[in-house]
């Protein structure tokens, strides 16, 4: 131990000594905190760090301006919430393609050529960088200073863990250096390093208590701790390497942005490297593949980003992905283990999905119990016309099976063991029953194929209990209403209660409990805090945008994509509702519309009018819209913009300043609607040079018709 000595009068100390005293006490805290709650290595005594402490709050209570978001001062006295905050990410943290193979990395890089319409030969830069295994954290700097920490969430809206970020050590609490914008969001990834995790294993073991399963879940449930002098006991660590919303970006580099970080007090990897060929890519891939299990932290794959800002630019993004980067993931992971049971379980929609039941066992330090079987042609290798299908076997319980792992991908079964199998094992019959409800379960023939689906389906529709808990389950989760604290044991423990039957439900769950002999507070497995939270979730939940509620709905065939098309083509609920009625008989101009929205496809515009057509989903809806808040699809201030709504546009011939690709992009950002051909439902023509059959034929049939220019123009680019 070193003793502490600051016994001066605070009453002296100048506003500049004040400056410099407090940016000490911060750091030299800090210190002292790490070194406390996560080394539990205390170089000083506890009436010496209080000294700091009362130093740091003298000096903050005599010059009150001068205290920053990040004194010490600020933490002191902190209680601990029951729940986070939530943080809108103004740049949404979006995820990533996967490449699985060198042909996808080829592919990949072939795919932006063509969409800048550059030659086979030219030269496009990438940067490959490891992809930890860890947690998403985006940190907010302004003026320098950390300001927020947000976990990634559902890359719309994350939580908010500020103050447990500042307690790693990585994350610097003001930015270093030169060419700091005033306001800068750098993104990275919390990680745990595996001799610390080995460490923090064995202690827990000396305690008497169970280890950690992976490096990965530890982290992220340090970084959520409601306490955050436990994330502080955590060996976390932080690497950056990405950035969201900032006034500037010093640098039109990834490469030289992410050495930026560096020079501002980040850790960034040492992995990172520029590569100029699809060749240059791959080989760096299987020089990692082959060093990382001596790399003292996870990974598990590499990714790729043009390094050419200008170029990221360009390219933009597809559906929820950016074109210009992508994550070449490792080989699976594998292990032989035994298939103790077959389970069947019922979706909302009533597909009967097995689960194979696996006898525990560690693949890539994550024990795995169960896996995926897909349905009962997978389980017997045999289709219904009696053919071998491919991936499929003869699995029985008891066998000895090969399951594989690939990063965050469901464990699969990969191969049985013939050869240990029991004389008297059975072969499995796949039940044609539901087992939640009894109702016969069917094979619906493809309509495409006439061969039957080969999912089976429960028939019971409304009666059966496991569809309608999935439908709720669907309901609440991440990317429908996203109500914190309501995850699947509520849900089935409520609708076991009979409290809720179906959505609709969970807005007046609150006003009944009120009244009710046994309050919810009462009941195994709530209590006042928990039944308070999920009560106020709930009611935070009743404002949603249009795409999240017709997604939420839990139509088959209508998932996140089809639910964003929908939502863009009708803006709001009640131009879908009076579609849907009007298209009913599945003709007429309404049907028609319905089709004609590109990549929603005959079958899921059938599924959507069904769905909304039926009694008892009209009657859900409308108890729905009574309780909640739907935020329609938000309209262009430019008029000349806003007149492409819902419109169908061709484009034709070669431009000079965009591709095709980047064309459709433009267009679909406006709420447009791109078809490859001219035809009665086309509203607008755009033309480049050399234009030909299709430029004849908007002539025609007489539709409207522009140049480059004026589409530019139309845009407000020019």
């Amino acid at each position: 131990m070193f003793s502490v000595n600051h016994s001066w009068d605070v009453s002296k100390l100048s506003e500049e000594s004040a400056i410099i005293e407090l940016a000490r006490l911060a750091k030299e805290i800090k210190k002292h905190d790490v070194l406390y709650y996560r080394d539990n290595a205390p170089q000083v005594t506890d009436a010496e760090y209080d000294r700091l402490r009362q130093l740091d709050l003298a000096i903050g209570a005599r010059f009150p301006h001068l205290v920053l978001p990040h004194s010490p001062s600020q933490r002191v006295g902190v209680t601990i919430q029951d729940t986070f905050k939530k943080i809108v990410h103004e740049i949404p943290m979006l995820s990533l393609d996967n490449a699985f193979n060198d042909d996808n990395v080829f592919n990949f890089l072939a795919r932006m050529k063509r969409f800048l319409s550059f030659s086979e030969s030219k030269q496009l830069v990438i940067v490959a960088e490891p992809k930890i295994d860890g947690l998403s954290l985006a940190l907010r700097y302004e003026k320098g200073n950390l300001v927020s920490a947000a976990t990634r969430g559902d890359g719309i809206i994350g939580e908010d863990v500020t103050m447990n970020a500042r307690t790693i050590s990585d994350i610097p609490e003001h930015l270093e250096g030169n060419n700091v914008p005033d306001i800068f969001e750098v993104r990275g990834e919390v990680y745990i390093g595996k001799a610390d995790f080995k460490k923090l294993n064995e202690l827990m073991g000396e305690e008497g208590k169970p280890g950690y399963v992976n490096p990965r879940n530890t982290a992220s449930g340090s970084l959520r701790q409601l306490d955050w002098s436990i994330t502080a006991r955590r060996p976390l660590k932080f690497f950056a390497y990405a950035w969201g919303v900032h006034t500037s970006l010093p640098k039109m580099s990834q490469y030289e942005m992410v050495h930026l970080f560096s020079d501002w007090g980040f850790k960034i990897s040492p992995f990172l490297k520029l590569c100029y060929t699809a060749e240059d890519l791959i080989e760096h891939y299987r020089y990692l593949a082959k060093k990382r299990a001596k790399i003292d932290y996870d990974i598990d794959g590499i990714v790729y980003k043009v390094d050419d800002l200008w170029l990221q630019n360009r390219l933009g993004f597809a559906s929820r992905s950016p074109r210009w980067a992508i994550a070449h993931k490792f080989s699976a992971e594998r292990a032989i283990t035994t298939l103790t049971d077959i389970e069947i379980q019922v979706s909302r929609t009533g597909a009967l999905s097995p689960i194979a039941r696996l006898m525990p066992i560690t693949v890539g330090g994550v024990v795995v119990s169960n896996a995926t079987l897909h349905n009962e042609d997978y389980i017997s290798g045999i289709d219904s016309d009696g053919e071998r299908i491919r991936g499929g076997r003869d699995l029985r319980i008891g066998d000895s099976v090969t399951i594989y792992r690939a990063g965050d991908v469901i464990p699969k079964i990969m191969d049985v063991d013939l050869s240990k199998r029991s004389q008297d094992s059975l072969v499995y019959n796949f039940p044609n029953t539901c087992p939640a409800c009894g109702s016969p379960a069917v094979r619906e023939i493809n309509a495409k194929t006439g061969k039957l689906n080969s999912i089976r389906r429960c028939t019971g529709g409304l009666i059966c209990p496991a569809q309608a808990i999935g439908k709720i389950k669907h309901f609440v989760s991440r990317n429908a209403f996203n109500i914190d604290g309501f995850g699947d044991r509520q849900v089935e423990a409520l609708f076991k209660w009979q409290l809720i039957e179906n959505s609709a439900d969970l807005f007046t769950l609150e006003e009944k409990d009120k009244v009710s002999l046994t309050p919810l507070k009462n009941r195994e497995g709530f209590g006042d805090l928990s039944v308070s939270n999920l009560f106020s979730s709930i009611r935070s939940a009743k404002k949603i945008n249009l795409h999240r509620f017709i997604f939420a709905l839990g139509i088959r065939y209508i998932g996140d994509r089809n639910a964003k098309l929908l939502a863009q083509q009708y803006r709001t609920l009640e131009a879908l509702l009076e579609t849907v009625r009007d298209a009913s008989t599945f003709h007429g101009d309404a049907w028609e519309t319905l089709l004609s929205i590109d990549g929603l496809g005959e079958i899921a515009a059938f599924t959507l009018v069904q769905f909304f057509n039926e009694l008892y989903n009209s009657q859900l809806i409308e108890r729905l819209v009574h309780a909640i808040d739907i935020h329609p699809v938000e309209t262009f201030d430019n008029k000349d913009t806003a007149s492409l709504l819902g419109k169908t546009l061709v484009f034709t011939g070669s431009f000079k300043k965009m591709t095709r690709h980047e064309a459709k992009a433009m267009a679909e950002k406006v709420g447009g609607t791109v078809s490859e051909s001219v035809s009665l439902k086309t509203d607008l023509v755009v033309a480049g040079f050399r234009a030909g059959s299709k430029l004849k034929k908007a002539k025609k049939l007489a539709i409207d018709i522009i140049d480059e220019r004026k589409w530019f123009q139309l845009l407000g680019q020019e």
